[in-house]
């Protein structure tokens, strides 16, 4: 199994053998720490937890402390199950990847805020004309007059965005070992800055 995290960068375009775009998602993954190794005797199930980026002493808690010990202050901790080969302190890169390799990318998406139906569920709304008053972009009814109450599930307006979305069967269109950059070609969730899990 490969894995790494990183952080998207932003998108851009490569350009193939015979002169075709190709829109990639540079995502700037720098080496990554192996912090725990967990085994199915002593927590459940077989994985290593990785730690990547940096912060100040000052800002991590003081289990956090314990548990990273004399491996630096992480960023973030991000687990790959089934993961093997490797002893705590060990690092993990980009080497591991090869153009054309088909991954899975994590990471959450972008956060609209609170929104109406037409945006969140795409309704279509009432009609523009023919009377409608004020009513352009409202749901219409929310349920029948039985049993007098909102069913669950009913589609409506609220919060949009900000989940966690796991992209299958992305390809790696480049790898640049030397400045830590991997490019995956197609669109990837999440803004610029978005913390990425990407699995081979």
């Amino acid at each position: 199994m490969k894995f790494i995290v990183g952080k998207k960068l932003g998108m851009s375009q490569i350009f193939d053998k015979e002169g075709n775009v190709i829109p990639v998602t540079l995502i700037g993954a720098s080496p990554i720490t192996a912090v725990q190794i967990k085994t199915k005797e002593k927590d459940g199930y077989d994985a290593v937890q990785f730690g990547t980026g940096s912060r100040k002493e000052k800002n991590v808690r003081k289990p956090q402390k314990g548990h990273m010990k004399d491996l630096g202050f992480f960023e973030a901790l991000r687990e790959a199950k089934g993961f093997s080969g490797v002893e705590r302190g060990a690092k993990v890169d980009l080497s591991q990847f090869q153009e054309g390799d088909v991954v899975r990318i994590s990471g959450v998406s972008k956060a609209k805020g609170f929104q109406g139906v037409v945006k969140r569920h795409g309704f279509h709304g009432a009609p523009a004309t023919h009377g409608t008053k004020h009513a352009h972009r409202e749901p219409g009814s929310i349920g029948p007059t039985w049993p007098q109450r909102v069913l669950k599930g009913r589609k409506m307006a609220g919060r949009m965005g900000g989940d966690r979305i796991t992209l299958k069967n992305a390809k790696v269109a480049k790898v640049d070992a030397d400045n830590n950059i991997l490019a995956i070609k197609g669109a990837v969730p999440g803004r610029r800055g978005t913390l990425i899990e990407i699995r081979g």
